[in-house]
């Protein structure tokens, strides 16, 4: 029995990268860049905290640390006279994962590929394609822009595993985000939801999860057009988990709250750092993640 639920802590937790993945706090996602300009990101995050569960569940003092390195590429297009860009993320993900059940102490570790995702964002009202000069003379107002993003199942997974890296499943967010500069003060919110594809091979099982929606707002302040700092919360719900058609009680209600700060480094480099912790946690992971990011652009004349 002790290996049956030693089975299920490390399943449950190991799925909290994902809820990682699919709730972080992102200021300024929507902003706008001159036509032509690629965007190299290199990051790395560390989130580490206690993790609750379905009271039924015989599961005390569980807790995990997970990190994920990230390579990225974003550049900026020009999408039907509007400004937009596209992106491509790919993670690695490590971890130890512990706790107690029936007062025996497991743990676990893990490491490889997650699964990447591509991003597709456009303006569609108050940011038009601009080139380099046009984009020197341009003063955001009201902003309305619309994204989605699609992971696809090409991670580390072994369907004998119940803890994976990868999910072996399509998932997508489509989401709205709206923004409003208010002197050098910038308002943003965003409304979206995760949707997931079925996971059809866990040990043989089809694994299937609700749709995910979610909140986010962020307020920030601008130093210069490269420097600012931000304060950036959300809220999630949704997401319970079945297993060929018996539904779990997992039910998320869930919120984070965080602060970033941006930085030039020279003229083609900048970096980020941001903190966020779980604000209120009824399922799922009550992390504190640190993540720092270095940026190197170029073209679009510049």
């Amino acid at each position: 029995m002790a290996s049956k639920w030693r089975l299920c802590i490390l399943a449950a937790v190991a799925l909290q990268a994902h809820t990682i993945a699919a709730q972080d706090l992102e200021p300024r996602a929507y902003s706008v860049s001159p036509q032509g300009i690629n965007f190299l990101v290199l990051g790395f995050n560390r989130s580490s905290g206690d993790v609750s569960f379905d009271p039924a569940l015989p599961i005390e003092d569980a807790n995990a640390t997970l990190h994920a390195g990230v390579l990225g590429y974003v550049r900026s297009i020009d999408f039907l006279g509007r400004s937009a860009n596209v992106g491509l993320v790919v993670p690695y993900v490590w971890g130890t994962l512990e706790g107690f059940v029936y007062d025996q102490f497991q743990s676990g570790r893990r490491s490889g590929l997650g699964d990447p995702a591509a991003r597709f964002s456009v303006n569609l009202y108050g940011a038009p394609s601009m080139d380099r000069e046009e984009f020197a003379l341009y003063h955001q107002g009201f902003t309305l822009g619309a994204s989605l993003v699609v992971s696809a199942p090409l991670g580390q997974y072994d369907s004998r595993r119940l803890v994976n890296i990868g999910d072996n499943r399509w998932s997508a967010k489509p989401e709205i985000g709206l923004s409003q500069r208010l002197g050098k003060w910038y308002l943003d919110l965003y409304l979206g939801s995760w949707f997931f594809g079925p996971n059809n091979d866990l040990q043989g099982k089809t694994r299937r999860q609700d749709p995910m929606p979610s909140a986010q707002i962020h307020v920030s302040y601008s130093f210069t057009r490269r420097l600012w700092a931000g304060f950036d919360a959300n809220y999630y719900t949704g997401g319970r988990t079945s297993l060929n058609g018996i539904t779990h009680a997992d039910y998320q209600r869930n919120s984070r709250v965080g602060a970033t700060l941006a930085f030039p480094v020279t003229k083609h480099q900048s970096a980020k750092v941001s903190i966020s912790k779980g604000a209120v946690t009824n399922i799922g992971g009550n992390f504190t993640q640190l993540s720092v990011a270095y940026q190197y652009f170029w073209g679009g004349g510049m």
